[in-house]
């Protein structure tokens, strides 16, 4: 019999192995976790200025479209038209019409300006970088407030008053929230909002973090202690440094078991070729009623033993190898052939892609997904686009060109993850796409944080003046639904209604949804009659 090698030999490679890693985890534990903490920090950072410009855009819009309706006087009748354009919108305090000094000339709602402390004079306003709007404080007895003015003609602009809300500013991690401030102000230094928890009680030795907005004159600070950093540092050390033997450990072992090791792209160009990749199907329902309305198709990995691979294992890899463009073109036809009886029965049911940008600007993109879509005997208006976020669109305005063909061909396109990815709502709106999707962070948060459910309402608001739909995703409980649906939400998807599951499965939860929506229609038309 021949002798196999000892298995003290791999013993001792590996032990070795790990015992290199572990020397250098200390200093990698202090770098990854110094690399963490200055990530996740700007992160912060940017989320307040995503709020705030979340806030002058949904003025911005709101300014537009009574300039569109012609309400730019001080008539009684359009006074009145405004406040009601006001009251329906609660981010919004008061709407003025000022001379091009920025005089005031009327309010919708007269009392306010007694609140005000002073009010600037135009050229001291700051213009954002598209020129179309200006911000300024206003001072007001109550708290300061943010004006945004948008010109209407030569001889008239009108400005929206914000109420600035401290508890949009309440984003820092348990462990941080009771020694870190977080301040909103212009880029002239004019403070707008801050949140701190116990205002009177000053941060020790703080350490500031700054951003500026690229787009409006707003400049968010994040002041934290730097002592509390020290603690946060021994929390992740340990995990770390565990992480740091185990990479150890298994690079000594994969490296003792054979000389030549494939790449885990080579197994991705396998399971291509193998037929490996398979769509599943996550409904997207009607939040009021139920109703399944269609579904997005997510790529698993299949493997022979039966075994699934999350796409997190493998779609950035895909991405970055260049083999996306093939999986998603496979998965599409798969899903085209499971769903064409669903999609040719009900032409109202709709099949979401997601495509990454890279993809979406690819030369023969959308001759491709005509002809796929045209072999499958399935309506283009039934296969909505969803351009997801992992890369940023750079060009916009190519972008913008290709979501018109796209739209002229009759497909529909969809922006993902909106709220949390590179959309911002200027961007969305030069797009031109026909829905948004609202990303799980904000449905997670939505019962539990009144700033989350405000930004909510003015997605919802924008979504509408902009023509578009707009569908939630991740809703996991009743309460998120209800939630959702008071913000104006129609449509989502989540693990509430169902997981993504395979085409047997998905069929069956559609078959027996209809079947129960039929049961109810005698008994609803009886309560009708």
């Amino acid at each position: 019999m021949r002798l196999q090698r000892p298995t003290f030999v791999f013993a001792a490679f590996v032990l070795a192995s790990a015992a290199a890693f572990g020397v250098a985890g200390h200093f990698a534990a202090t770098s990854f976790i110094r690399y963490q903490q200055a990530h996740q920090l700007d992160e912060l950072t940017e989320v307040v200025l995503r709020r705030a410009e979340f806030a002058v855009d949904f003025a911005g819009a709101s300014l537009g479209e009574l300039a569109r309706r012609d309400l730019a006087d001080c008539g009684p009748a359009t006074l009145q038209a405004i406040r009601l354009h006001v009251y329906q919108r609660s981010a919004i305090k008061d709407v003025r019409l000022v001379n091009p000094d920025g005089s005031v000339i009327c309010s919708a709602y007269s009392e306010t300006l007694e609140f005000d402390k002073g009010w600037i004079d135009r050229r001291d306003m700051l213009p954002s970088h598209d020129k179309n709007l200006s911000l300024f404080r206003v001072e007001q007895f109550g708290g300061d407030a943010l004006g945004v003015l948008k010109d209407i003609n030569g001889n008239a602009a009108l400005v929206a008053i914000l109420g600035v809300n401290a508890s949009l500013f309440d984003i820092m991690p348990a462990e941080l929230r009771a020694h870190s401030e977080v301040i909103l102000a212009l880029s002239n230094g004019e403070k707008l909002g801050e949140f701190l928890l116990d205002p009177d009680k000053a941060l020790q030795a703080p350490i500031d973090l700054d951003k500026n907005s690229a787009r409006f004159p707003l400049h968010a600070t994040i002041r934290l202690e730097r002592g509390i950093l020290s603690t946060w540092n021994n929390e992740a050390y340990w995990p770390t440094l565990a992480v740091a033997f185990a990479i150890g450990a298994l690079f000594g072992g994969l490296f003792a078991r054979s000389r030549r090791m494939e790449g885990p792209v080579a197994d991705l160009d396998r399971g291509l070729a193998a037929n490996e990749f398979k769509p599943y199907y996550q409904p997207i329902f009607e939040l009021k009623t139920g109703r399944i309305k269609g579904c997005e198709v997510l790529a698993r990995w299949l493997l022979k033993d039966g075994s699934v691979v999350p796409p997190m294992n493998f779609i950035p890899l895909a991405e970055s190898s260049g083999r996306i463009q093939v999986m998603t073109w496979q998965i599409l036809r798969s899903a085209l052939s499971d769903l064409q009886p669903l999609l040719k029965a009900n032409k109202d049911f709709k099949l979401s892609l997601n495509v990454v940008p890279k993809h979406l600007l690819s030369a023969g993109f959308i001759e491709t997904l005509r002809r796929t879509v045209m072999a499958a005997q399935v309506s283009a208006r039934q296969i909505v686009i969803e351009v997801t976020e992992r890369d940023e669109l750079d060009d916009l305005a190519r972008a913008a060109a290709v979501v018109s063909e796209l739209r002229d061909c009759g497909f529909r396109v969809a922006i993902d993850d909106v709220g949390v990815g590179h959309s911002g709502l200027s961007r969305l709106k030069g797009l031109g796409a026909n829905t948004i999707k609202i990303d799980k962070f904000f449905v997670d948060t939505i019962t539990v944080d009144a700033s989350t459910a405000t930004i909510v309402e003015m997605l919802v608001a924008l979504a509408k003046d902009l023509q578009m739909t707009v569908v939630a995703e991740g809703i996991e409980t009743e309460e998120q639904v209800r939630a959702l649906i008071s913000s104006g939400v129609e449509e989502g998807q989540g693990y509430l209604v169902s997981a993504p599951l395979p085409f047997p499965r998905f069929n069956e939860l559609v078959e027996s949804r209809c079947l129960a929506q039929s049961a109810k229609l005698p008994t609803d038309a009886a309560l009708v009659a």
